[in-house]
C-alpha cells in the first residue's frame, strides 16, 4: 500500500517562508512524477509544482515561478516544497502526489485525476 505523508504546514507571516516534506513510506519515488497541489476552500485543487524523479526536470505553476523550489531525496525517500516570498493567496490545504508513467509535465500538473497516490494534506495559512 503506498502510503505518502506530508509535514511542514503552518501559519506565517507574508513574505515568510515554508517548507513542505512529503515521505513515500514504501512508494519508491526513484521512478515517479512527484506533484505538489494545493486547494483552498470553495476552490478547485491547483497543481503548484512537479517533478520527474528521474532526470530531476521541474515545472511550476506561474502563480509560484520564482518563489517555489520544488526537489527530492531519493535516499531519504521524499520530496520537499520550499516556498518563499508567501502571500497570502498561497494560504490553503497542500497535497503531494505521485504517480509512474510518462506525460508531459505542465498537462500532468493540470490533471490532478490522473494522479493515484495522495497524501493526506498539511495547512498553509499566510496572513497579511
Amino acid at each position: 500500500q503506498e502510503h505518502l505523508v506530508e509535514s511542514g504546514g503552518g501559519s506565517v507571516q507574508a513574505g515568510g517562508s515554508l517548507r513542505l516534506s512529503c515521505a513515500a513510506s514504501s512508494y519508491s519515488i526513484s521512478r515517479a512524477y512527484m506533484a505538489w497541489f494545493r486547494q483552498a476552500p470553495g476552490k478547485p485543487r491547483e497543481g503548484v509544482a512537479i517533478l520527474n524523479s528521474v532526470v530531476g526536470a521541474t515545472y511550476y505553476a506561474d502563480s509560484v515561478k520564482g518563489r517555489f523550489t520544488i526537489s527530492q531525496d531519493k535516499a531519504e525517500n521524499t520530496i520537499y516544497l520550499q516556498m518563499n516570498s508567501l502571500k497570502p493567496e498561497d494560504t490553503a490545504m497542500y497535497y503531494c502526489a505521485a504517480k509512474h508513467g510518462g506525460g508531459i509535465m505542465a498537462h500532468l500538473l493540470s490533471q490532478a485525476a490522473d494522479f493515484p497516490y495522495w497524501g493526506q494534506g498539511t495547512q498553509v495559512t499566510v496572513s497579511s
